[in-house]
């Protein structure tokens, strides 16, 4: 179906021209700017809606650079574009066609149309600079006859071939079936469906005519759409999806940028990636928005993170307020390079930690330890074990149950905990040690299986946690993990809890530092302590004390008689954890993360809690360019504490940065307003709804359900944003042109053919 530009004397039609067509906005005053612009009266008592379904302007009409190209088959606009170049004067030559009278504008309304022109044009940091162009306008009142685009009946039928193709697709997706869906070879001479020809098929034998008489042609045991076809489907459908995501982040302008941990899809790590903004509506968000490729180098994975963010996804950096990264140690030492890549070229891009991480897992997953890597792993491994089998599950707790008898009170507790998340507390080392009996105990119970309960994959599996977990390597390792980052536990914590928490937590960064320097400097006492508690537990479990057999193999001949396992673990365990520790806090916790944190106190409940005697002033230099009005901003906080110091008895301090957001006079302290909402969006402040971060947790779902080998980053995508609003019409748009740009390089197969007439 061809698209005609609705812009006055304007012929061009998508079908005959190479430019871009775009839809009219469906933000009513920008709509309305597009409006105004074209100068078509009969568009005038349409709605947003109707303009945006039915009428399009190509690109001729917009200034350069309010169009980018967000990849090599599609062209885009910028948020804040407005059409500003018309030709309203070609028809005074041509009498033959039906025109109003025109109508020449006043001198003020010339004045106000240029004025918005030139806001169009100059994106909103220039608009202070380069607005020196002085442009003519000549604007008349039109009425132009509407072109009505009539579809024949092969473009309808074919127009809906690729619907049906996109319905299928999102359909997939949304309810996560893998697109191969085989669990085992198939030889080249046997023909096996795969699920999205397998939907087609069900779609065409349930009533499907456009399908029906599309492949009727085509031989039994003929694919119906390519591989080929299928991935790039997909690409449009993410592709379309994503832009509608990103819509709202873009228009709320400043945002924060969290990297998870790397996930295996089909054999390939990638790592997802998250977007905190703030909505129209003052709720903190988090949305996932895709995945990026993690395994190049630190410094290729810097320049491709930054390159997907910047062009890809077009997203302005010079908005984005916070980073965070959440990984394991082989990737946490790339990551911490590209968030130094990222904070060199965007200095505001503020390094913290991500609230859905607990600070001791974030230091003990980045420790650049061998032994503490494997031990990370080995209770990922146990916590999956348990996590997907119920009947384990009562197993582990009946053991528990049975080892403190004496102690029923605690172990109730700790039953309670192994139902949870335990591998992600604060307290998850404590809890490994205090739990590392019952573990090793309901391990040996389902290995030496009796009554054949478990099945042989159950049993070996359990034989090898109870091997990894009798090694004295593992007991030491989680001994002085447990106690190492005791001293960062109740910073940790408070960094999760409530906004005073936190604002407590950064006014405690120098003694939590302090005490472990003090840790460093006697060393020697210390894991003297540690490596005692070490053996008791290896010896109530019989384990023995030794070095761990891979330093002796690789030390073979070379291995000094007089080396102690105490002394070996002192260097090689003891001394380098507590140096990563003092590390980690101070490059997490820079001067200007602590400054970030300590501006809470704008927070009315913090001032009450400091007796309304802070001055917050000094903090937010780092945010001054940010303020609408930056010279007012010391009278402004000194009324803002006014207010709430000789507050009503019956007034209640807002507790959080959400109820501050959303109190009715906040638009009122502009300066306190900007400055909340900045803060808001920093990855270390958590997410107070749920609701609001859902793409976190559907991911998950994901991950968990979907074996890796099955697992596409398209799929994916479209499985988390189910819910996200959707056009068809523009996915085929888009793929129609995609295919239109290949077909000029490559052969086309049949199908390629047909779509390409649609």
């Amino acid at each position: 179906m061809p698209n005609f530009c609705a812009a006055p004397n304007c012929t061009r039609k998508s079908t005959q021209s190479d430019l871009a067509f775009f839809r009219f906005p469906r933000d009513p005053s920008r709509c309305q700017k597009w409006v105004e612009n074209c100068r078509r009266s009969d568009l005038e008592d349409k709605t947003p809606d109707q303009l945006n379904k039915h009428y399009r302007l190509c690109a001729q009409h917009f200034e350069d650079s309010m169009i980018c190209r967000s990849s090599p088959y599609r062209t885009v606009l910028r948020e804040n574009a407005i059409p500003t170049i018309f030709d309203l004067t070609s028809h005074l030559g041509n009498p033959g066609r039906r025109r109003k009278r025109i109508k020449e504008l006043s001198e003020d309304e010339i004045r106000t149309l240029k004025e918005n022109k030139m806001d169009a044009v100059v994106p909103e940091k220039e608009n202070h600079q380069n607005n020196n162009n002085d442009m003519e306008i000549q604007i008349v009142e039109i009425e132009q006859s509407e072109e009505v685009a009539v579809l024949t009946a092969e473009e309808r039928e074919n127009k809906d071939y690729l619907k049906t193709l996109f319905e299928v697709v999102l359909f997939m997706g949304k309810q996560n079936i893998p697109l191969d869906g085989r669990n085992c070879e198939v030889p080249d001479e046997v023909y096996v469906p795969d699920n999205f020809q397998a939907l087609l098929e069900y779609r065409i034998n349930s009533g499907d005519d456009v399908l029906r008489r599309r492949f009727e042609i085509f031989a039994v045991n003929q694919e119906y759409c390519s591989r080929s076809q299928q991935a790039q489907m997909l690409e449009v459908c993410e592709s379309v999806l994503r832009e509608e995501v990103l819509h709202d982040i873009r228009n709320s302008q400043f945002f924060s940028v969290i990297a998870e941990d790397a996930v295996d899809l089909a054999g390939e790590e990638h790592q997802p990636v998250f977007i905190r903004h703030l909505d129209d509506a003052n709720n903190l968000r988090e949305e996932f928005i895709g995945f990026l490729p993690c395994g190049a180098d630190a410094e290729i994975l810097a320049v491709n993170f930054l390159a997907t963010v910047t062009e890809k996804w077009r997203l302005n950096m010079e908005y984005c307020r916070g980073q965070s990264f959440v990984a394991s140690s082989r990737l946490s030492s790339k990551m911490k390079i590209v968030t130094s890549r990222l904070l060199q070229k965007y200095p505001q891009a503020t390094f913290t930690l991500c609230s859905s991480c607990a600070l001791n897992i974030w230091l003990a997953n980045s420790t650049p330890v061998t032994g503490v890597s494997v031990v990370l792993g080995i209770l990922e491994d146990i916590y999956l074990f348990f996590k997907n089998s119920p009947n384990l599950q009562k197993e582990l707790e009946s053991t528990i149950a049975s080892l403190f008898l004496d102690n029923v009170e605690k172990g109730s507790e700790l039953q309670e905990i192994v139902q949870l998340e335990w591998i992600r507390r604060h307290d998850t080392f404590e809890i490994i040690v205090a739990l590392l009996e019952s573990f090793v105990l309901c391990f040996d119970k389902v290995a030496c299986d009796n009554l054949f309960r478990w099945s042989t994959r159950v049993t070996s599996h359990a034989f090898i946690l109870s091997s990894a977990l009798t090694d004295f390597d593992f007991v030491v390792t989680i001994v002085i993990l447990k106690n190492a980052l005791s001293f960062t536990r109740a910073f940790g914590k408070n960094l999760q809890g409530q906004t005073s928490d936190v604002f407590s937590a950064a006014n405690s960064l120098t003694a939590v530092l302090h005490t472990l320097n003090e840790v460093m400097e006697n060393i020697e006492v210390y894991h003297e302590f540690w490596f005692e508690e070490a053996t008791n537990l290896a010896t109530k479990l019989d384990i023995p004390v030794k070095l761990p057999g891979r330093f002796r193999r690789m030390q073979h001949a070379n291995l000094q008689p007089d080396l102690t396992a105490e002394n070996f673990y002192k260097e090689a365990l003891s001394i380098p954890t507590i140096q990563h520790v003092i590390q980690g806090l101070k490059d997490i916790f820079s001067e200007q993360h602590l400054k970030a944190l300590k501006c809470l106190s704008l927070i009315p409940s913090v001032m009450g809690q400091l007796k309304f005697s802070t001055s917050e002033e000094h903090n937010t230099d780092l945010y001054k360019c940010d303020l609408p009005n930056p010279d007012t901003l010391s009278a402004e906080l000194h009324c803002w504490r006014v207010k709430w110091k000789h507050r009503g008895k019956d007034v209640e301090l807002p507790s959080n940065i959400y109820e501050s957001l959303h109190l009715p006079d906040i638009k009122f302290f502009p300066n306190v307003h900007a400055l909340l909402k900045i803060l808001c969006i920093l990855p270390v402040i958590r997410v107070e709804s749920e609701k609001f971060e859902t793409g976190r947790r559907r991911l998950k779902h994901y991950l968990d359900n979907t074996p890796a080998e099955q697992r596409s980053r398209h799929l994916a995508f479209l499985n988390v944003n189910y819910d996200t609003k959707h056009d068809l019409d523009l996915m085929v748009d888009t793929y129609m042109k995609m295919l239109s740009n290949n077909v000029k390089h490559e052969p086309t197969s049949p199908h390629s053919e047909i779509a390409e007439n649609a």
